[in-house]
């Protein structure tokens, strides 16, 4: 069979109107099989499935049939494109329910949307299944750990350093010497063969202290699922540092402080509850009482903005952040899936503070996190990163 006709027939579904005329054989039926079980049937029939395009299958509402689907398109597809499948799953056929059991959690494949899917099934989630879902869980959890954590250190502690830097080294261990002869070139003498330094560049005495406050604060709204799981492992990575002093805090209508749970970041995202309304009024008041250094602080609120509490309180509490000295962030979503929906009113308030409201990836975190501990304009990183631009 012609190689492109192959596939155009996966792509079309078989059936008189394909055009194409050719039948699939061994595992090309399989892999076609796979795809109609998920997208040959009608949405909204439950899972049920049905005939589109002359394709006929679905899930139906069987464990172990959706757990031997599962193992099917490991076989046929990629990873990341078994990802995609068994988000579309969930959504499209109505499957979360079946995830509430071992056998199906035994053969997905763990990604950030299964664990938010997960977290929000979490408070009626049966003790059988609770282990199983606790495993994939911690894969992912270790799979970002791997990812993010060196990233973010080495942005932080470099910030840090450079944030300590003077132009007065109390010793000579804390001279930069590299950064010194660049600054001091023009002072070369040919013929001594030497740089005569007219000013040092170096380091302020490296304090064992903290140096910052960081608060992550979390809208734990069902839309934020994925924001919640990345929030969640930065948080962790952040806590393990002895040069911040890292707070937690997750919120809906009420306001939980996760900060002592940040040694275990599953543990943690099994504290939160997704779902529900959002009142960032009070968690911004809460989130106030942690700051004793203002100054010396960021503070980053993770929130669509929607808020079913006090606006003009809130936008009031933000004002009198920013003017104490906080470093003030507002991420419309901490994720890789682009422009989020947000509340475009209290953005543009925000932004006539001077607290602009943008997405950010968990790649370019660790960038933020250094342009904040620097004092950066924290809009002009967001334009260089096309942040604000790509928002609609």
């Amino acid at each position: 069979m012609d190689e492109r006709l192959r596939r155009w027939r996966l792509v079309l579904g078989g059936g008189e109107a394909d055009g194409t005329g050719c039948a699939l054989q061994g595992g090309d039926a399989a892999m076609d099989g796979a795809l109609a079980a998920l997208y040959g049937g009608q949405e909204g029939q439950g899972g049920q499935g049905g005939r589109s395009g002359g394709r006929e299958g679905g899930l139906g509402a069987s464990a172990p049939r959706v757990a031997r689907w599962l193992g099917d398109i490991r076989t046929y597809f990629p990873s990341t494109v078994v990802q995609v499948m068994q988000k579309d799953a969930i959504e499209r056929l109505d499957l979360s329910r079946l995830l509430l059991e071992p056998e199906m959690l035994e053969a997905v494949e763990p990604d950030v949307h299964l664990v938010g899917t997960l977290l929000a099934l979490n408070r009626v989630m049966p003790d059988q299944a609770r282990e199983s879902a606790r495993a994939v869980v911690a894969t992912v959890v270790r799979q970002l750990e791997r990812r993010l954590a060196q990233k973010t250190r080495a942005a932080v502690t470099g910030a840090l350093d450079r944030s300590a830097r003077t132009h007065r080294p109390k010793r000579v261990a804390d001279i930069d010497w590299d950064r010194t002869i660049r600054a001091n070139l023009k002072n070369y003498l040919p013929e001594k063969n030497t740089v005569v330094p007219s000013r040092l560049v170096g380091y302020a005495r490296r304090q064992r202290a903290v140096q910052r406050e960081v608060v992550l604060c979390v809208d734990q709204s069902g839309s934020m699922a994925a924001s919640v799981v990345y929030s969640s492992v930065f948080g962790a990575v952040l806590a393990s540092m002895r040069s911040l002093r890292t707070s937690l805090v997750v919120f809906d209508t009420a306001v939980v402080d996760l900060t002592d749970q940040l040694h275990d970041p599953v543990e943690l995202l099994f504290g939160t509850q997704l779902g529900g309304g959002t009142d960032i009024n009070r968690a911004l008041a809460y989130s106030q009482g942690l700051i004793t250094r203002p100054s010396e602080s960021i503070f980053i609120l993770i929130s669509d903005l929607y808020e079913g509490g006090i606006r003009q309180e809130m936008l009031r509490r933000v004002a009198a952040m920013t003017q104490a000295g906080v470093q003030v962030i507002v991420l419309l979503a901490l994720s890789d899936e682009g422009a989020p929906f947000y509340d475009h009113e209290n953005a543009a308030a925000l932004a006539t503070m001077g607290v602009p409201a943008f997405a950010c990836t968990p790649d370019a975190f660790p960038d933020l996190m250094a342009a904040a501990i620097e004092r950066r304009s924290i809009a002009r990183w967001a334009e260089r990163q096309g942040a604000l631009s790509a928002l609609p």
